[in-house]
């Protein structure tokens, strides 16, 4: 099934948080839709603890399956918001199921019964893709300062580790999202030229 949504995607720093911060700002008929605390309604703020719990967790070393149940939260809480997407109003989602499933692949978290649910989930009319240079994200990262254990291979974040972590996680972005329509932005551009670009993007 086809929906009135689209979804953002890139890799790890790539400025998707502050090109949806950029379009919310605006007041446009699109709908930024994360559980990054700053897009959160009220009514889901319950969520905003999410991020740092996950990386706590697989830092931690806790199970596959504790891990992936932590993640449906965030699936479940995309689901929720397609179901309720207000009239007239295209959303627009941070990663959706696709970048989870993606890490999780590549983190040896890949499994169990919720990859093959969150395929089943409502398929969106396409797909912006932003593109980074890895030596930039590590930079926007603060050389690494504030990368999470979702964001790297290894214990311990070095730029090699993440520089490969993040091509491969490009490659799973592209092949999960292979048969939908995908719409490339190139980096190099500033936060307010990428919010243009995206809304180009979807015709909106």
């Amino acid at each position: 099934m086809n929906s009135d949504f689209w979804v953002l995607l890139g890799t790890d720093h790539c400025g998707k948080s502050t090109a949806l911060d950029r379009i919310a700002a605006r007041g446009g008929s699109v709908l930024p839709v994360s559980y990054d605390a700053a897009l959160l309604p009220e009514e889901y703020r319950d969520l905003a603890p999410l991020p740092g719990t996950l990386g706590r967790a697989v830092a931690g070393g806790h199970s596959a399956e504790y891990v992936q149940a932590l993640l449906h939260l965030a699936v479940a809480y995309f689901r929720d918001r397609i179901l309720r997407a207000p009239p007239g109003r295209t959303l627009l989602i941070d990663s959706y199921y696709y970048k989870i499933l993606a890490k999780s692949r590549l983190l040896g978290l890949a499994g169990g019964p919720w990859p093959r649910y969150w395929r089943s989930m409502p398929r969106p009319r396409g797909v912006v893709l932003l593109d980074v240079d890895p030596a930039t994200a590590w930079r926007r990262a603060g050389d690494g300062a504030r990368l999470n254990p979702l964001e790297y291979y290894g214990t311990a974040p070095h730029l090699d580790a993440f520089t490969r972590f993040q091509r491969d996680l490009r490659a799973e972005l592209l092949a999960e999202t292979q048969g939908l329509r995908v719409e490339h932005i190139p980096a190099g551009q500033d936060a307010e030229a990428t919010a243009d670009h995206v809304l180009w993007a979807i015709k909106e």
